[in-house]
């Protein structure tokens, strides 16, 4: 049985440029309307324009994006923050200690440390997306609750 929707989610990384964006957009894109979404990172890094081009294949443009981190957050509360790194994993449980939310890892590879030629380092990217777009989708499914 599908959990019920949270009203906000703040995806978290390291850098707030590859994962926790491309979460964020998929997120968006299948429940914006009914979720609040945000990103962040530990510290801001510079928007990786391998993960805007591999976004921008399933029609997500992340392109003017402005990386932030945790102290940047404008709203600093949420009923579920989602970790994609062992660093952002460990400030979540930190900030979270004070307050009634729940924080969840998912193990998301760093699409950035590959090398190699441009369509191998894509290949990366693509792979980083497609699973975090599969553990959202099953996380929060799309269409109709099933009846109980």
């Amino acid at each position: 049985m599908a959990e019920e929707l949270p009203g906000s989610v703040l995806f978290a990384c390291s850098f707030n440029a590859v994962r926790s964006v491309m979460a964020a957009a998929i997120m968006r894109h299948y429940h914006g309307t009914k979720v609040y979404v945000e990103s962040c990172g530990l510290r801001a890094g510079d928007l990786d324009g391998f993960a805007v081009a591999v976004m921008e294949e399933i029609g997500l443009d992340i392109s003017t994006y402005k990386s932030k981190t945790f102290d940047e957050l404008e709203d600093g509360f949420f009923d579920l923050i989602i970790t994609l790194s062992p660093e952002a994993q460990h400030r979540a449980v930190e900030m979270t200690r004070t307050m009634a939310c729940d924080v969840e890892f998912w193990n998301t590879f760093d699409a950035t440390i590959v090398e190699g030629s441009r369509e191998v380092r894509l290949e990366a990217y693509r792979q980083v997306r497609d699973q975090i777009k599969k553990r959202i989708l099953e996380r929060f499914p799309v269409g109709p609750a099933p009846k109980v």
